[in-house]
This record gives structure tokens, sequence and C-alpha cells, in this order.
């Protein structure tokens, strides 16, 4: 007689199941990762910064590799980096999240790109100018008059830091936006990297680092101001 083979081990006649191990829930039913409404709007927005740190990672790497358009580029990246620290903005999230490393540990992802620009705090199209501006001669009137109005802009953009510097208003959540101001302005004007341009850039991913209540410390607004001062003399020179 052949045996009949059985699917599975076999049953010791002298097992009796314990019926204290039985499933108290129902297997059909859905289980629920929050209780409450403000939990699950917790999880959501913790999804959102992984979708967002995940997604920056990945548009870094299109735009090494030439498959992305610097306009479209930069749009996407300030619109993450926005919607990251707005994220973050938020207490209960922030302290949910702890920290970006921490983060990253809890959930296991590497992503050294994205981890660069969000510590940087802009896209990389802002840190090196784009290659699309130029001080070339303009070609017409109507050119010489467009950049002339993009240089106005970027002096009263350096004048308005400048400032505000001087007025003492030295927290992150003051001056981070008018120095952003401030290189894009400059970045559609010249993209020669001109005496202490460098200095813009470092401020802002110094500032980016701070909180957004943080305030500079006097030596450091010293500091800004001195540096700021010689980036804006840099500046003129690149148009003479």
């Amino acid at each position: 007689m052949i045996p009949v083979q059985q699917g599975y081990a076999p049953t010791p006649h002298s097992y009796v199941p314990n019926t204290n191990l039985s499933a108290t829930i129902n297997l059909d039913e859905e289980v629920k990762l929050a209780e409450t409404r403000a939990e699950r709007d917790l999880q959501d927005s913790l999804a959102e910064l992984f979708s967002i740190i995940i997604s920056l990672d990945e548009l870094e790497k299109a735009y090494l590799k030439d498959a992305i358009p610097e306009a479209e580029y930069t749009e996407i990246c300030e619109r993450s980096l926005r919607q990251y620290k707005a994220l973050l903005a938020d207490e209960k999230i922030a302290k949910e999240f702890k920290s970006l490393e921490e983060f990253k540990a809890q959930w296991d992802i590497e992503v050294p790109r994205a981890t660069e620009r969000i510590r940087v705090g802009m896209p990389s199209t802002t840190v090196t100018a784009s290659s699309s501006s130029s001080t070339a001669p303009a070609p017409s009137h109507a050119a010489s008059n467009t950049s002339g109005i993009l240089i106005l802009e970027a002096t009263q953009e350096f004048i308005t830091f400048l400032d505000a510097v001087k007025l003492g208003l030295l927290s992150k959540d003051q001056l981070h936006p008018l120095l952003s101001d401030v290189i894009q302005s400059v970045n559609k004007v010249t993209d020669k990297d001109f005496d202490n341009r460098g200095k813009i850039v470092q401020w802002l991913i110094t500032l980016n680092q701070m909180k957004a209540t943080d305030e500079l410390s006097e030596q450091q607004a010293r500091e800004l101001e001195m540096d700021i001062q010689q980036a804006y003399n840099g500046f003129r020179q690149t148009l003479t």
C-alpha cells in the first residue's frame, strides 16, 4: 500500500489545544492604526514627510543625471522644502518626528541626497547660480531695461536685508526669507561666483538649521552684517 502524503506535520494524539491562545479579535475586521482623528492626522503627516524625503532624493538623482530641466527641478524642490518645513512647524508632528536622522533610522531609509538638500534648505540651482543667467551685453533696448530692473531688484534685496539686521531683526523666521530673496535675485542677474557670494549661501545654511524662533547673538549679527555687506560689494563689482 502506498502511504498517503500529508500536507502538514502530523499532530500527536496527546496534543490538546490551548483555548487561552485563541484569537480574541475578529480576523475579518479591519485593524485600525489610529483610534482618534488626531492620531490619524499625525500618522498622515508622518507619512507625508516620508514621501517628501523619498521624493526629494529621487529629484536630486534626476537633476544630477540631467533628466529634469533646471526650472522644473527648482520649482519642485522649493515646493517640497516648503511642505517639509510647514509640517514640522507643528509641535506635535515635530515631537513625533524627532529629527531627520532618527526618522531615517526608524524607517531604515538611506537618502543622502535628500539629507543634504534638507540641511542646506534650498535647491542646488540656488546654491550655484543657474547657467541660464548672464551678464553679457544686452542685444536690445528692451533686454537692457529688463537687466536693469533685475539689478535694481537685487540691490533693493541687499539693502532690505542689511536694514533688517541693523534694526535688530535677528530670528530665523525674520532673516531666512529675506536672505533667500537676496540670493535668488542675485542669481537672476549673474552666474559669476563673485567675491563673498559663498558667504550668502553659508549664512542661509546656518539660518536654516536654527529653530524658527532662535535668534542670532550680537556677535553673529555683526559678522552677518559684515559678510553680507562684503557680498554686496562683490556683487556690485561684477556689474562694472
